[in-house]
């Protein structure tokens, strides 16, 4: 007689991950309280484009921007490359569904970006702007 096992089932769900954090005034550089949601999104994503990517050991190679790099390009490839670093840089939180509405306009030494980040949880309008 030839055994037979236990039939496994393979198909898995995958669980959503709370975005529950601690509430950061960065004005003040505290931290208290805590947030949820769009709110918990927006915050990662200032905290994202804040950071100088390959900069700190605390955080993976993914995490950060890499605005520094923009320093001294010409003026027409500024718009392409960053778009390019903003959608690198967010395509790393998976709250983050897509960044649309990209626009860069270039004045002088800087850059202006402004660009829409859509969530599961909503969607918020940023505006930012970088040394060229």
């Amino acid at each position: 007689m030839i055994p037979t096992g236990a039939s496994i089932d393979a198909s898995t769900e995958r669980a959503e991950l709370p975005s529950r954090t601690w509430r950061i005034d960065f004005e003040k550089g505290r931290a208290g309280g805590m947030t949820d949601g769009l709110e918990a999104v927006r915050q990662a994503v200032y905290k994202i484009l804040q950071t100088e990517r390959f900069q700190h050991l605390i955080y993976s190679s993914d995490y950060g921007c890499e605005w520094r790099s923009l320093i001294g390009r010409s003026p027409s490839a500024i718009p392409m490359e960053a778009e390019r670093m903003l959608k690198e840089a967010l395509g790393q939180d998976e709250r983050i569904e897509g960044i649309e509405g990209i626009e860069t306009v270039v004045r002088g030494d800087q850059a202006v970006i402004t660009f829409t980040v859509v969530t599961r949880h909503g969607s918020f309008s940023s505006t930012w702007e970088v040394m060229t």
